[in-house]
């Protein structure tokens, strides 16, 4: 499933109120058929608390930018209170009022800079989603494929204890027709014991990799639940500069920080741009005994002895740390491409060691030592030799399958997309 259809599923079902009751029902009701990489990725995103809180902080930058466009609101005071002229007395007495209105009025480019640094957050924290969304479909994808490394082991050492078990009822009979000593014997029972240690480990690595992918989900999966699928093989090679290239023009932490920076240098020209003081223009209409009068005026306050030095020199410091941050991340990122590119192609070499004679070649040997044990030309140390070797051949392929898997996951978390 493409990146940017998982964004789309995850907006999606944040904002639909019925999603709560399905995804309820999807983690609670039992699943008797295996998921698939692309059932879980959606199901993450729809119940990833690490992407709820990227939301949460989108949600949070856009209320921002609308508190950075509101005008400031007018202030309205007044005053009531009886009167009358008292020098020379006249009899007038009337209840007097004040009412006055006060509006302050922000400097233009100051307004401008909060409201673009403002925007610069939003952008910001919609690439935050992004990358935050990147990192877990890749983390899923990583469990995955070493929870499809686990259940391959799991089974290898199920059909080795069943191959150990032939073998020592071959050799039993033996011993009972008198081909062989019971030492055979002993050592078929200690290989089995060996062969079933092996499945209690193995057993145990696949709990722990299914808890993995499990919690990665947030529970969605289940205790109970099987996986289907298979690992990734890439056959191109690899340009390792074009890689990185692309991986910095393209990458959504990198325009994250990009973002942070560029909103960091809009907070040093809002300081700038506040040195300059609001006005206030206001009005006030006064009714006393005797006297009517309209009054209009502004208050202007005279930057003399503060110009906001330190708000000033404490924005340059953010900024100046901000760039800074986004030159190491693209230095880490560009690191990684290049290791992780390495690591796929180490992957391939070995890959293709296996499936150009290795895995013929250890299948080979084991068909010859079975047929030479049973026409009694091999002992049973050379079968149980060559069952080890063949399975653990076997493993060893599969690890080299799950490495080239993991190692492209990385690349393409690396590059901000698929290859």
């Amino acid at each position: 499933m493409r990146f940017h259809t998982l964004i789309s599923i995850f907006l999606a079902t944040l904002g639909a109120g019925s999603g709560q009751s399905v995804l309820m029902a999807w983690a609670d009701e039992p699943r008797s058929s295996p998921y698939s990489l692309e059932e879980i990725l959606a199901l993450a995103v729809e119940r990833s608390p690490i992407l709820a809180e990227a939301q949460g902080a989108m949600k949070e930058s856009r209320g921002q930018q609308i508190a950075a466009g509101a005008y400031p609101n007018p202030v309205l005071s007044g005053g009531a209170g009886k009167g009358s002229i008292r020098d020379p007395s006249t009899g007038v007495s009337i209840i007097e009022h004040t009412v006055a209105v006060e509006q302050p009025i922000e400097w233009s480019p100051k307004r401008q800079a909060r409201q673009d640094a403002a925007q610069a957050g939003v952008a910001g924290a919609r690439a935050g989603l992004e990358a935050a969304t990147l990192n877990l479909m890749s983390d899923i994808k990583v469990a995955f494929y070493q929870l499809l490394l686990a259940q391959r082991d799991a089974e290898l050492a199920a059909q080795n204890v069943a191959t150990v078990e032939v073998v020592l009822r071959t050799a039993r009979l033996r011993v009972a027709a008198g081909e062989a000593t019971s030492f055979d014997t002993m050592k078929a029972g200690v290989e089995l014991q060996k062969a079933q240690k092996e499945v209690a480990r193995a057993r145990n690595g696949l709990l722990v990799a299914k808890s993995r992918l499990n919690t990665l989900t947030a529970g969605g999966l289940g205790k109970q639940f099987a996986i289907e699928g298979t690992f990734q093989s890439l056959k191109q090679e690899l340009n390792v500069d074009q890689l990185v290239t692309e991986a910095v023009e393209r990458h959504p932490a990198l325009r994250r920080l990009s973002k942070l920076a560029e909103q960091a240098g809009l907070m040093v020209e809002f300081e700038r741009e506040s040195r300059i003081p609001n006005i206030n223009v206001m009005g006030q209409y006064h009714r006393e005994a005797g006297d009517e009068s309209i009054i209009a005026g502004l208050t202007v306050p005279i930057p003399v002895w503060y110009r906001r030095q330190g708000e000033i020199e404490t924005a340059l410091g953010a900024k100046h740390r901000a760039v800074a941050e986004r030159e190491r991340a693209q230095n880490e990122l560009e690191q990684a491409v290049i290791q992780h590119a390495q690591e796929v192609r180490t992957a391939q070499d070995q890959l293709r060691v296996f499936e150009t004679g290795l895995l013929k070649q250890a299948e080979q040997i084991l068909t010859v030592a079975r047929t030479s044990f049973r026409q009694g030309a091999a002992s049973l140390l050379d079968l149980l030799d060559a069952q080890r070797v063949y399975r653990q051949t076997l493993y060893e392929y599969a690890q080299v399958s799950a490495d080239l898997s993991i190692a492209l996951v990385r690349l393409e978390r690396d590059l901000g997309a698929p290859l």
